[in-house]
């Protein structure tokens, strides 16, 4: 089928096109969520694509702004740098030779950012390495996205002294 531009899509009885305004195309019928026009912005590291998508929406439709997502250790650091999140949300397990508590400790160390753990490796061990960051929380995976926004939102109010 050839559409000429600015013409109206064929539209059947099933048309999801609103009648209202034939030829338009709309990917939500409610207007998009108002965000606060400062949003906090957040750091995500986590090698899992489809766990960092799951999160990345969660905490976007939360009202927070993603300031970044990586899969590495050397990737967290080099974007904690360059785009000075409010907090980091951390997996240990990433890609590559470092893991995401050496890259915690650096990212605390080299910019004073603090991380929240989610993770399924937060043995006592994991944790007593991952104290040198001073971790704003542990999240045990699996966990829910509304756990996931809760632990944010708790954080964010611990760094501006609102706890």
């Amino acid at each position: 089928m050839v559409l000429k531009v600015g013409a109206a899509p064929a539209r059947g009885p099933a048309s999801a096109v609103p009648s209202s305004r034939p030829g338009a195309v709309f990917a939500h019928r409610e207007s998009p969520r108002p965000r606060a026009p400062t949003a906090e912005r957040v750091l995500l590291i986590e090698d899992d694509f489809l766990v960092a998508t799951q999160i990345e929406a969660a905490l976007i439709e939360a009202g927070f702004e993603i300031a970044g997502i990586g899969a590495s250790a050397d990737e967290a650091i080099e974007l904690a740098s360059s785009q000075r999140p409010v907090l980091c949300v951390m997996d240990i397990r990433l890609t590559g030779r470092r893991d995401g508590i050496e890259a915690a400790i650096d990212i605390f160390k080299a910019n004073g950012i603090r991380c929240i753990f989610a993770t399924a490796h937060a043995d006592p061990e994991a944790r007593a390495r991952a104290e040198k960051a001073l971790p704003l929380g542990w999240l045990q995976k699996p966990f829910s996205m509304a756990s996931l926004v809760a632990a944010v939102r708790s954080a964010v109010c611990e760094l501006q002294g609102q706890n």
